[in-house]
């Protein structure tokens, strides 16, 4: 294998007991391969699997007070899917560190998107049996926060009444209210109209096939007018 000092440096975290990140970095195969008994990577990578999902649910919780649950879990998928997670075990070069049989070498098992998605979960789960909760967290966070600053800019436009609720809750602790305006049209091909207002100011309205698409046609306009009027929010 290569040198795992160079590895642990990019890790960010030096191993107290390295057999832990040479167990993460060893792929089932060399077990099958040599038919025996031999310490893999796949129990480590159910522990990472559930720290993991812990650190990145408690940050997801954090970060967007706004979210709910439906949004949460969407966004926590959409960071912990295999080829998610093989692209962050590309950035840190896993895959020239992992030991594999000679079999899944020979087919291209270090760019295995599979592979490389394991062995990361692995190495975080030998992070967290050799450091604590602290140490795979930090690795976590480090490692996630483009991620972060990327869901932040979808929330943008996925959930707009949350993003106008953060917006405005930044500033006074009261938050936005919706009033309905009324609907036009055919019963079959209604358009229901809503306000936003916040601290008895109307911000702006919006339109749409019900009730709730009008909330957020709302929510999306007064969004867009304060950032107009101011171009430092986010």
């Amino acid at each position: 294998m290569s040198d795992l000092a160079e590895l642990q440096n990019r890790l960010g975290h030096f191993f107290r007991d390295e057999n832990l990140l040479r167990r993460a970095l060893t792929h089932p195969s060399v077990a099958h391969e040599a038919k025996t008994v031999l310490a893999h990577n796949q129990r480590l990578e159910f522990l990472g699997d559930s720290v993991l999902g812990l650190v990145l649910s408690r940050e997801l919780f954090e970060k967007f007070p706004a979210a709910d649950e439906g949004a949460l879990t969407k966004s926590r998928a959409k960071l912990v899917n295999a080829r998610a997670l093989a692209a962050h075990a590309r950035a840190l070069g896993l895959g020239a560190h992992l030991l594999l049989s000679r079999g899944e070498e020979n087919t291209g098992g270090r760019e295995r998107e599979s592979a490389l998605a394991d062995a990361f979960e692995a190495v975080l789960g030998a992070i967290f049996l050799d450091g604590g909760l602290e140490a795979a967290r930090g690795f976590v966070l480090r490692g996630f926060a483009a991620d972060f600053t990327a869901l932040g800019e979808a929330a943008n436009i996925d959930n707009p009444k949350g993003e106008l609720q953060e917006l405005l809750q930044s500033r006074s602790l009261l938050a936005p209210e919706y009033e309905f305006i009324g609907a036009t049209g055919p019963d079959h091909q209604r358009v229901f109209e809503c306000a936003v207002r916040h601290a008895g100011t109307e911000l702006a309205r919006g339109t749409g096939k019900s009730k709730k698409a009008a909330e957020s046609a709302a929510a999306l306009a007064a969004l867009a007018t304060l950032r107009a009027g101011n171009p430092a929010e986010p």
